[in-house]
């Protein structure tokens, strides 16, 4: 056992060895590849073969999650038709630890005669890829982790740490916000974490005017299902909200008072532009189950927890 955590310490030294190299040695060459990317009228199409195109296709989904509209293009597929996928408003950006992998020989090409920006990512200076790129990024001479250098492993590390470095450094410069990011994904955990309040927030309000009588306002409570109503000015204002403890604290006399004289008083509210995570931490810290969600002043809509239980915040 012992001897097997010892391997899995020595894989992962040796790959943060490999990580440590390409960082001391990126200089001009990554600045210009994404300079070339930011001017792209199309997308980037990110190719390898083998274990550089499983890499591959997991750059081209960072980049096209954040901003950089990218695609994956098999090499050996790109021979028998898939050229036309790749054209002249694109980038290709095309990998190969050794640089001479033969079934890229007619991508390669392809950019060259349609005058394509090519981005080559190899671990030799020399080799055929590199020498045909606008742009050549090498990968440090660095051991693979497997030990006798057969397996792709440290090299491959380092290209999606490359990959990595090339989506954020591209993502930065778009200003690429977490609202930008949700477009890209509105499903599953993420995307319900990135969810605006206005998107789960309900337009049914429970709302009475502040003269209301108090029978008015246990129907609209009772109504709406929110256990609480917003009370308005005549101008339509948000100035109070009436709860459960709002009930209990006036409970003697509650039918002959109005609204304002029981409402709590400039209640917790939240824009529909903000996070609908940072609306259920608000909930969670003040102990309350709604927010009201405002525009100038004005309930727009409400927010229930059990609105960011059934889209999956929690």
């Amino acid at each position: 056992m012992a001897d097997y955590i010892e391997t899995a310490r020595r894989v992962i030294a040796t790959e943060i060895a490999g990580l440590e190299a390409l960082a001391s040695g990126l200089g001009a060459e990554f600045s210009r590849a994404v300079a070339m990317m930011l001017q792209v009228r199309g997308r980037v199409i990110v190719s390898g073969m083998g274990k550089s195109g499983h890499v591959g296709r997991k750059i081209a989904a960072t980049l096209a999650s954040t901003g950089t509209p990218a695609q994956f293009v098999h090499p050996a597929e790109a021979s028998h038709g898939d050229l036309g996928m790749v054209t002249e408003a694109d980038l290709a950006l095309v990998l190969s630890n050794s640089g001479e992998t033969p079934e890229l020989a007619d991508l390669i090409a392809h950019t060259r005669r349609f005058k394509i920006p090519l981005v080559g990512v190899a671990s030799r200076p020399g080799s055929t890829l590199l020498r045909q790129s606008d742009v050549g990024l090498v990968l440090p001479q660095a051991q693979e982790a497997c030990g006798n250098g057969i397996v792709p492993t440290t090299s491959t590390t380092m290209t999606l740490a490359l990959g990595d470095a090339l989506a954020i450094a591209l993502m930065e410069h778009r200003r690429f916000t977490p609202e930008h990011f949700r477009t890209f994904h509105p499903g599953g955990k993420l995307g319900a974490l990135l969810a605006k309040v206005g998107d789960l927030a309900s337009r049914d309000l429970p709302l009475v005017a502040q003269d209301a009588p108090m029978s008015e306002a246990l129907l609209v409570i009772s109504q709406k299902g929110y256990g609480v109503t917003g009370v308005t000015d005549a101008d339509g204002r948000l100035t109070g909200i009436i709860t459960d403890g709002d009930l209990r604290r006036h409970m003697e006399g509650l039918l002959s008072r109005r609204a304002h004289e029981v409402m709590t008083r400039s209640p917790r509210v939240i824009e529909p532009e903000a996070l609908a995570a940072a609306a259920l931490a608000e909930m969670q810290a003040r102990k309350i189950t709604c927010l009201f969600t405002v525009e100038d002043d004005r309930p727009v809509g409400i927010l229930h927890i059990h609105d960011c239980l059934r889209a999956g915040l929690v």
